[in-house]
């Protein structure tokens, strides 16, 4: 006869082992995950999610569905994510912006930046690149700022969003160096990109792996970087910093997310192919190339990161007055 107990055991510990893989019974995963983008295609979040696209799918040994789903400064598409069953099927790329930034300053807020998503793991940083058009008078970042302050109100700068770090960063500036310009938000980097290529926007504080291909192909061109010291793909190009703006810092970090509450064996799970993903020698040199400061790290290291960025960027929206209209 074989013992009760053990039985009666077996059948309490199976849903909790459901529960823990995502209520689904067997190994994680045993289908394909949904992979949201909060922005349009052609920006760095779309870029360092499709660098890491095949070889998270060999890891994770199912399809992994990339969705751009742009919109409300990235808050659309990570709401879409904080609303999901914690199993592990939807999860995102999300940016400083749409995971700290923003979402306080809505009304009501879309989500908790802390309660309602699972830091998983940091997949990148970049720096942001002063861009102007190739028809710009223009030629240099000093250039840039007397022309701005001949013609207060008359010049426009783009972003793929209101309080997205391209804004704040421009607004930062603006604040230091006393200028006025206009503020013109795309619903993707990918939108702002066309325009500034069509002499439509006079300057772009955006994201260096968007436009690095064009600043290499002389479609547009970079005055300044927005990092303390000067960035290995473009070695001569002076920081904002040392341009007379002594600690000005801005950058970008790309960071894998999923539900509040995810599980901690699928975030470990992810962690552990993401880690190997971003250890990937082809994976690393193409974002390398591209101008990313590869990831890593554990998801107590993302989970920090986003609290200390959101507490810091609260601070500079304050000084700043950065509101959603």
């Amino acid at each position: 006869m074989i013992p009760r107990r053990p039985l009666l055991l077996a059948a309490l510990a199976a849903p909790a082992l459901a529960r823990a893989q995502g209520g689904q019974p067997g190994a994680y995963p045993t289908r394909p995950i949904n992979f949201i983008i909060p922005f349009a295609p052609g920006g760095g979040t779309d870029i360092i999610a499709r660098a890491l696209q095949p070889t998270l799918q060999e890891e994770l040994g199912q399809a992994m569905a990339i969705e751009n789903r742009a919109g409300a400064s990235g808050t659309l598409g990570i709401g879409q994510v904080t609303r999901a069953r914690p199993d592990g099927y939807t999860l995102a790329m999300t940016t400083v912006s749409a995971s700290a930034v923003v979402p306080p300053l809505m009304n009501p807020p879309p989500y908790d930046i802390l309660r309602d998503q699972t830091p998983v793991i940091l997949a990148g940083t970049v720096p942001l690149v002063v861009v102007v058009p190739n028809d710009s008078p223009v030629r240099d970042f000093a250039g840039f700022l007397a022309h701005a302050k001949a013609n207060p109100g008359k010049l426009n700068y783009s972003s793929s969003g209101v309080a997205t770090q391209q804004h704040l960063a421009a607004e930062l500036l603006s604040a230091q160096a006393g200028l006025s310009m206009v503020h013109v938000p795309f619903r993707g980097t990918g939108q702002a990109v066309t325009e500034v290529l069509a002499g439509r926007i006079d300057v772009a504080m955006d994201t260096l792996p968007t436009y690095l291909p064009h600043i290499r192909a002389g479609r547009v061109r970079a005055i300044a970087v927005t990092m303390l010291q000067r960035v290995e793909w473009l070695p001569d190009l002076p920081t904002v910093a040392e341009s007379g703006f002594p600690g000005f810092d801005a950058n970008v970090w790309y960071m894998i997310i999923g539900p509040g509450g995810l599980p901690d064996p699928i975030t470990e799970r992810w962690v552990a192919a993401t880690n190997r993903a971003l250890a990937e020698p082809a994976a690393r040199a193409r974002l390398r190339e591209s101008g990313f400061i590869v990831g890593g790290g554990s998801s107590a290291d993302a989970a920090a990161l986003l609290r200390r960025d959101a507490e810091r960027y609260a601070r500079v929206i304050r000084e700043a007055r950065i509101r959603l209209d």
